[in-house]
Protein backbone atom coordinates (compact mmCIF):
# COMPACT_ATOMS: atom_id res chain seq x y z
CA UNK A 1 0.00 0.00 0.00
CA UNK A 2 1.25 3.21 -1.19
CA UNK A 3 1.56 6.24 1.49
CA UNK A 4 -1.49 7.76 2.18
CA UNK A 5 -2.30 10.75 3.97
CA UNK A 6 -4.07 9.80 7.05
CA UNK A 7 -5.07 13.02 8.55
CA UNK A 8 -5.54 16.07 7.13
CA UNK A 9 -3.56 19.18 8.82
CA UNK A 10 -7.05 21.48 9.29
CA UNK A 11 -8.18 18.75 11.95
CA UNK A 12 -5.05 16.71 13.89
CA UNK A 13 -7.13 16.91 17.04
CA UNK A 14 -10.05 15.16 15.44
CA UNK A 15 -8.14 12.67 13.91
CA UNK A 16 -5.73 12.34 17.92
CA UNK A 17 -8.97 11.65 19.19
CA UNK A 18 -10.54 9.15 16.44
CA UNK A 19 -7.25 7.21 17.04
CA UNK A 20 -7.99 7.11 20.02
CA UNK A 21 -11.81 5.93 20.12
CA UNK A 22 -10.66 2.81 17.76
CA UNK A 23 -7.45 2.60 19.82
CA UNK A 24 -10.26 1.77 23.05
CA UNK A 25 -12.33 -0.87 20.61
CA UNK A 26 -9.48 -2.89 19.87
CA UNK A 27 -7.31 -3.03 23.30
CA UNK A 28 -10.03 -5.38 24.58
CA UNK A 29 -9.15 -7.95 21.62
CA UNK A 30 -5.85 -7.88 22.59
CA UNK A 31 -5.99 -8.00 25.58
CA UNK A 32 -7.74 -11.67 24.84
CA UNK A 33 -5.34 -12.61 22.62
CA UNK A 34 -2.41 -12.12 25.16
CA UNK A 35 -3.86 -14.06 27.97
CA UNK A 36 -5.40 -17.68 25.78
CA UNK A 37 -2.51 -19.10 23.99
CA UNK A 38 -3.71 -19.58 20.70
CA UNK A 39 -3.44 -23.17 20.21
CA UNK A 40 -5.79 -23.59 23.39
CA UNK A 41 -8.76 -21.59 21.97
CA UNK A 42 -12.07 -23.48 21.95
CA UNK A 43 -14.47 -23.18 18.63
CA UNK A 44 -16.78 -21.15 21.01
CA UNK A 45 -14.20 -19.22 21.72
CA UNK A 46 -12.77 -18.31 18.23
CA UNK A 47 -16.24 -17.74 17.21
CA UNK A 48 -17.15 -15.82 20.30
CA UNK A 49 -13.64 -13.42 19.04
CA UNK A 50 -15.56 -13.53 15.82
CA UNK A 51 -18.43 -12.01 17.16
CA UNK A 52 -16.51 -9.00 18.88
CA UNK A 53 -15.04 -8.74 15.31
CA UNK A 54 -18.19 -7.77 14.44
CA UNK A 55 -19.55 -5.66 16.74
CA UNK A 56 -15.95 -3.31 16.73
CA UNK A 57 -16.70 -3.33 12.48
CA UNK A 58 -20.24 -2.26 13.17
CA UNK A 59 -18.52 0.64 15.72
CA UNK A 60 -16.29 1.58 13.13
CA UNK A 61 -18.74 2.07 10.23
CA UNK A 62 -21.17 3.96 12.85
CA UNK A 63 -17.94 5.90 14.13
CA UNK A 64 -17.90 9.78 13.57
CA UNK A 65 -14.90 10.29 11.06
CA UNK A 66 -14.79 14.20 12.22
CA UNK A 67 -13.63 14.83 8.54
CA UNK A 68 -10.82 11.98 8.13
CA UNK A 69 -12.89 8.90 6.59
CA UNK A 70 -9.39 7.56 5.14
CA UNK A 71 -7.88 7.15 9.05
CA UNK A 72 -10.89 4.67 9.13
CA UNK A 73 -10.64 2.98 6.09
CA UNK A 74 -6.67 2.79 6.71
CA UNK A 75 -6.81 0.95 9.87
CA UNK A 76 -10.12 -0.87 8.46
CA UNK A 77 -7.79 -2.57 6.22
CA UNK A 78 -4.50 -3.20 8.45
CA UNK A 79 -7.17 -4.84 10.81
CA UNK A 80 -8.11 -6.97 7.87
CA UNK A 81 -4.34 -7.71 6.75
CA UNK A 82 -4.22 -9.19 10.39
CA UNK A 83 -7.45 -10.91 10.15
CA UNK A 84 -6.62 -12.88 6.86
CA UNK A 85 -3.25 -13.06 7.34
CA UNK A 86 -4.31 -15.57 10.75
CA UNK A 87 -4.47 -18.67 8.75
CA UNK A 88 -4.71 -21.22 12.08
CA UNK A 89 -7.88 -19.16 13.01
CA UNK A 90 -9.27 -18.41 9.15
CA UNK A 91 -8.70 -22.74 8.64
CA UNK A 92 -10.24 -23.31 11.92
CA UNK A 93 -14.15 -20.50 11.31
CA UNK A 94 -13.22 -19.38 8.25
CA UNK A 95 -13.25 -15.33 6.46
CA UNK A 96 -17.15 -14.83 7.23
CA UNK A 97 -15.78 -11.73 8.19
CA UNK A 98 -14.47 -10.02 5.39
CA UNK A 99 -17.90 -8.32 3.90
CA UNK A 100 -17.57 -6.65 7.11
CA UNK A 101 -14.23 -4.90 6.55
CA UNK A 102 -15.04 -4.28 2.70
CA UNK A 103 -18.43 -2.70 4.18
CA UNK A 104 -16.21 -0.01 6.23
CA UNK A 105 -13.78 0.51 3.53
CA UNK A 106 -16.37 1.53 0.66
CA UNK A 107 -18.27 3.22 2.72
CA UNK A 108 -15.39 5.37 4.68
CA UNK A 109 -13.18 5.81 1.25
CA UNK A 110 -14.69 4.25 -1.62
CA UNK A 111 -11.71 6.05 -3.19
CA UNK A 112 -9.37 3.68 -1.96
CA UNK A 113 -8.40 1.18 -4.37
CA UNK A 114 -6.02 -1.14 -2.98
CA UNK A 115 -7.91 -3.07 -1.04
CA UNK A 116 -10.36 -3.79 -3.27
CA UNK A 117 -8.22 -6.55 -4.89
CA UNK A 118 -7.47 -8.46 -0.91
CA UNK A 119 -11.59 -8.04 -0.50
CA UNK A 120 -13.01 -8.69 -3.56
CA UNK A 121 -10.65 -12.25 -3.70
CA UNK A 122 -11.36 -12.79 0.43
CA UNK A 123 -15.32 -12.00 -0.04
CA UNK A 124 -15.71 -13.83 -3.07
CA UNK A 125 -13.80 -16.76 -2.81
CA UNK A 126 -13.44 -17.38 1.01
CA UNK A 127 -16.44 -16.31 2.81
CA UNK A 128 -18.03 -17.60 -0.20
CA UNK A 129 -20.29 -13.46 -0.95
CA UNK A 130 -19.25 -13.03 -4.31
CA UNK A 131 -22.54 -11.18 -4.85
CA UNK A 132 -22.14 -8.71 -2.18
CA UNK A 133 -18.74 -8.70 -3.15
CA UNK A 134 -19.96 -6.97 -6.78
CA UNK A 135 -22.23 -4.83 -4.80
CA UNK A 136 -19.70 -3.44 -2.71
CA UNK A 137 -17.43 -2.68 -5.96
CA UNK A 138 -20.54 -1.10 -7.49
CA UNK A 139 -21.24 0.84 -4.55
CA UNK A 140 -17.29 2.44 -4.86
CA UNK A 141 -16.97 2.91 -8.95
CA UNK A 142 -20.21 5.21 -8.49
CA UNK A 143 -17.77 7.96 -6.99
CA UNK A 144 -14.85 7.27 -9.47
CA UNK A 145 -13.75 8.06 -13.13
CA UNK A 146 -11.50 6.86 -15.48
CA UNK A 147 -8.35 9.18 -13.91
CA UNK A 148 -9.72 9.71 -10.27
CA UNK A 149 -8.45 7.65 -8.01
CA UNK A 150 -5.11 6.40 -9.79
CA UNK A 151 -5.67 2.72 -10.64
CA UNK A 152 -9.91 3.16 -10.50
CA UNK A 153 -9.33 0.43 -13.97
CA UNK A 154 -8.72 -2.14 -11.32
CA UNK A 155 -11.96 -1.90 -9.24
CA UNK A 156 -13.66 -2.46 -12.90
CA UNK A 157 -11.25 -5.87 -13.55
CA UNK A 158 -11.89 -7.35 -10.16
CA UNK A 159 -15.78 -6.81 -10.39
CA UNK A 160 -15.52 -8.60 -13.72
CA UNK A 161 -14.06 -11.42 -12.87
CA UNK A 162 -16.23 -12.16 -9.76
CA UNK A 163 -19.31 -11.57 -11.91
CA UNK A 164 -17.66 -13.86 -14.66
CA UNK A 165 -16.44 -16.79 -12.53
CA UNK A 166 -18.68 -16.84 -9.71
CA UNK A 167 -21.81 -15.09 -10.75
CA UNK A 168 -21.77 -16.72 -13.86
CA UNK A 169 -23.45 -13.09 -15.63
CA UNK A 170 -20.88 -13.26 -18.60
CA UNK A 171 -22.94 -9.86 -20.30
CA UNK A 172 -22.19 -7.75 -17.25
CA UNK A 173 -19.17 -9.01 -16.83
CA UNK A 174 -17.81 -8.25 -20.29
CA UNK A 175 -19.18 -4.71 -19.59
CA UNK A 176 -16.87 -4.51 -16.71
CA UNK A 177 -13.61 -5.52 -18.80
CA UNK A 178 -14.79 -3.22 -21.35
CA UNK A 179 -14.96 -0.33 -19.02
CA UNK A 180 -11.73 -1.79 -17.27
CA UNK A 181 -9.91 -1.71 -20.50
CA UNK A 182 -10.77 2.05 -21.38
CA UNK A 183 -10.14 3.17 -18.24
CA UNK A 184 -6.55 1.43 -18.26
CA UNK A 185 -6.02 3.00 -21.69
CA UNK A 186 -5.74 6.63 -20.41
CA UNK A 187 -3.92 5.53 -17.40
CA UNK A 188 -0.12 6.28 -16.95
CA UNK A 189 0.50 3.59 -14.04
CA UNK A 190 3.28 1.19 -15.83
CA UNK A 191 0.89 -2.20 -15.83
CA UNK A 192 -1.66 -0.32 -17.42
CA UNK A 193 -1.46 -1.35 -21.38
CA UNK A 194 -1.14 -5.06 -20.35
CA UNK A 195 -4.33 -5.09 -18.26
CA UNK A 196 -6.17 -2.99 -21.20
CA UNK A 197 -5.14 -5.56 -23.30
CA UNK A 198 -6.07 -8.27 -20.98
CA UNK A 199 -9.51 -7.30 -19.77
CA UNK A 200 -10.19 -6.00 -23.62
CA UNK A 201 -9.19 -9.76 -25.25
CA UNK A 202 -11.77 -11.32 -22.35
CA UNK A 203 -14.18 -9.07 -23.29
CA UNK A 204 -13.65 -10.37 -27.13
CA UNK A 205 -14.11 -13.58 -25.81
CA UNK A 206 -17.45 -12.90 -24.23
CA UNK A 207 -19.03 -11.19 -26.94
CA UNK A 208 -18.61 -13.66 -29.48
CA UNK A 209 -19.23 -16.85 -26.67
CA UNK A 210 -20.70 -16.14 -23.63
CA UNK A 211 -20.40 -19.57 -22.36
CA UNK A 212 -16.33 -19.63 -23.80
CA UNK A 213 -14.22 -21.59 -22.16
CA UNK A 214 -11.15 -19.42 -23.64
CA UNK A 215 -12.79 -16.62 -21.43
CA UNK A 216 -13.23 -18.08 -18.40
CA UNK A 217 -9.34 -19.51 -18.60
CA UNK A 218 -8.58 -15.86 -19.44
CA UNK A 219 -10.39 -14.97 -16.01
CA UNK A 220 -8.50 -17.55 -14.10
CA UNK A 221 -5.41 -16.66 -15.50
CA UNK A 222 -5.75 -13.03 -14.57
CA UNK A 223 -7.19 -14.47 -10.80
CA UNK A 224 -3.29 -15.87 -10.75
CA UNK A 225 -1.37 -13.19 -11.87
CA UNK A 226 -3.62 -10.36 -9.47
CA UNK A 227 -3.24 -13.41 -6.52
CA UNK A 228 -1.76 -12.15 -3.27
CA UNK A 229 -2.34 -15.57 -1.61
CA UNK A 230 -0.84 -18.76 -2.38
CA UNK A 231 -4.62 -20.53 -1.69
CA UNK A 232 -6.08 -18.40 -4.22
CA UNK A 233 -2.51 -19.24 -7.02
CA UNK A 234 -3.52 -23.08 -6.12
CA UNK A 235 -7.63 -22.68 -6.31
CA UNK A 236 -7.19 -20.72 -9.90
CA UNK A 237 -4.85 -23.45 -10.90
CA UNK A 238 -7.08 -26.33 -10.03
CA UNK A 239 -10.25 -23.86 -11.83
CA UNK A 240 -7.96 -23.86 -15.39
CA UNK A 241 -7.01 -27.83 -14.62
CA UNK A 242 -10.71 -27.83 -14.74
CA UNK A 243 -11.51 -26.08 -18.03
CA UNK A 244 -9.03 -28.24 -19.32
CA UNK A 245 -6.28 -25.90 -19.53
CA UNK A 246 -2.28 -27.07 -18.74
CA UNK A 247 -0.61 -24.55 -17.26
CA UNK A 248 3.03 -24.49 -19.03
CA UNK A 249 4.50 -21.88 -16.59
CA UNK A 250 3.28 -20.04 -13.73
CA UNK A 251 6.19 -16.96 -12.89
CA UNK A 252 4.89 -13.87 -11.27
CA UNK A 253 2.98 -11.68 -13.84
CA UNK A 254 3.60 -14.18 -16.27
CA UNK A 255 1.47 -17.64 -17.20
CA UNK A 256 1.13 -19.70 -20.30
CA UNK A 257 -1.69 -21.87 -20.51
CA UNK A 258 -2.37 -24.14 -23.84
CA UNK A 259 -5.57 -25.46 -24.16
CA UNK A 260 -7.72 -27.04 -26.86
CA UNK A 261 -10.04 -24.09 -28.57
CA UNK A 262 -14.28 -23.78 -27.98
CA UNK A 263 -16.03 -26.44 -29.93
Amino acid sequence: MGPRALCRPVSLLACLTLAGTVLSLQWQQLQILKTQPQGQQSLLQLHRQDQRDRLRLSALQQLPDLGNPNLVADWTFLSFLQYFGDTDRRDKIGYRLSPEFFEVIVEKDPRFVTPYLFLSASTSIFAGAPERSVALMTKGSRVMTPTVPTGGYRLWRYRGLDQLLFLGDAQAARQSFQTAAAWASVSREPDAVTVAQACRQTATFLATNPASRAAQISAWVQVINLAVDPQVRKLAAGRIAALGGKILVMQPGRVTVQYRSDQ
